[in-house]
């Protein structure tokens, strides 16, 4: 098993260097909080929170230059000669099953899985609200989500499947990360 893990300014400028839009940048950076935040609350240590930052960073790495490969590409030839670490790759590799046949398993698997889709689906709504997350409902996200027009690209099945893969009611899903979001 790999023990090392490339610092966070390292990771970041690995990021921009492999994609340019400032949208898949932003979401990027939105999962990477989110898995920090739900890490932290789950009381890993600061070198498991460290994974869990990265894979949320680096999970859509080469989408934007690769999208035919994507997530294969990444996790077959770009991380693994950095010095990522295993679970960092697996979990990069599971959060897109329906490319790689790799169902998340793991912690760190499920909870990339379930933060991804819903964490550019609330961006969506926070960006046709004049406060973005502040003041966010819960309410006002789910209705959002029963509107198959808005962010139609986003899959709704697979929001609640990452709730049901981290054993979380959607609602409380949702508020926890209202909250890391507005903060």
């Amino acid at each position: 098993m790999i023990e090392q893990l490339p610092n966070r300014d390292f990771s970041q400028k690995l990021l921009y260097s492999y994609i340019e839009s400032e949208s898949l940048r932003q979401h990027s950076e939105m999962v990477a909080t989110a898995m920090e935040a739900y890490a932290v609350k789950l009381g890993k240590s600061k070198r498991v929170t460290e994974y869990w930052w990265t894979a949320g960073l680096l999970h859509d790495l080469d989408w934007e230059k690769y999208p035919e490969e994507h997530p294969k590409k990444a996790v077959q030839e770009i991380l693994p000669p950095l010095g990522y670490a295993i679970e960092v790759i697996a979990a990069i590799h599971a959060h897109a099953p329906e490319r790689t046949g790799k169902e998340p398993e793991s912690e760190l698997e499920r909870y990339l899985f379930a933060c991804d889709e819903i964490s550019g689906f609330m961006n969506a709504v926070a960006l046709m609200r004049p406060n973005g997350f502040d003041d966010m409902k819960v309410k006002s996200v789910r209705k959002k989500l029963k509107d198959k027009r808005f962010a139609a690209n986003v899959p709704r099945e697979d929001i609640q499947k990452g709730a049901e893969l981290i054993e979380t009611d959607l609602s409380d899903h949702i508020l926890f990360l209202i909250e890391v979001f507005s903060n």
